[in-house]
């Protein structure tokens, strides 16, 4: 019995850890964003336009896909601040953030799009788009109110995935593979 539910139990974690629907080495399912999108800072006023993932491109990109909410933001901050303190040349790389404010906690979502807009000012190079109705989670198979980290080389393949949060071992991992790909 106690060999059964062994089984059982490795068969469900295997499920989990691959619930999402993307793959290494394979293209990015494309996904485009009508709702809110790219959040752009043109002369100090903030504006958003249609977004696609096909602009992941020309250069090695982290994503970091998350809910709109506190507590999916914290999973993978060790991840963001290692990416800030090796602080990669812009030419070769940059990071996007995607935020689902279609998971944020009812009533927050303006104050969720004013911390992007915040990170947006202190960040200018980098990329933030905001997801209204959830077509990123959706399209990639994400685990809802988390966060995902997936790294894309320059031609917009999947270098590496973790849906949830990752460990020390894994980001170590993931700024090994950003210094071998830029």
């Amino acid at each position: 019995m106690k060999k059964i539910l062994t089984v059982i139990a490795l068969s469900l974690t295997s499920f989990v850890a691959l619930s999402h629907s993307l793959t290494v080495g394979e293209n990015l399912p494309q996904v485009t964003i009508t709702d809110k999108g790219y959040v752009d800072l043109v002369e100090g006023d903030f504006e958003y336009r249609q977004w696609t993932s096909a602009e992941l491109q020309n250069k090695v990109i982290l994503i970091q896909h998350i809910a709109g909410r506190t507590s999916a933001k914290e999973l993978n901050d060790p991840m963001i601040d290692a990416v800030i303190a090796a602080d990669f040349p812009f030419e070769k790389y940059n990071t996007a953030t995607l935020v689902n404010l279609d998971e944020s906690i009812w009533g927050t979502g303006a104050i969720v799009a004013s911390q992007v807009k915040s990170n947006k000012e202190e960040f200018p190079d980098a990329i933030f788009v905001l997801d209204s109705e959830g077509d990123m989670r959706k399209t990639w198979a994400l685990t809802e109110k988390s966060s995902a980290i997936i790294l894309l080389d320059q031609a917009g393949k999947i270098l590496y995935v973790k849906d949830g949060e990752m460990n020390p071992t894994e980001i170590d991992t993931v700024i090994g593979i950003i210094n071998a790909n830029i």
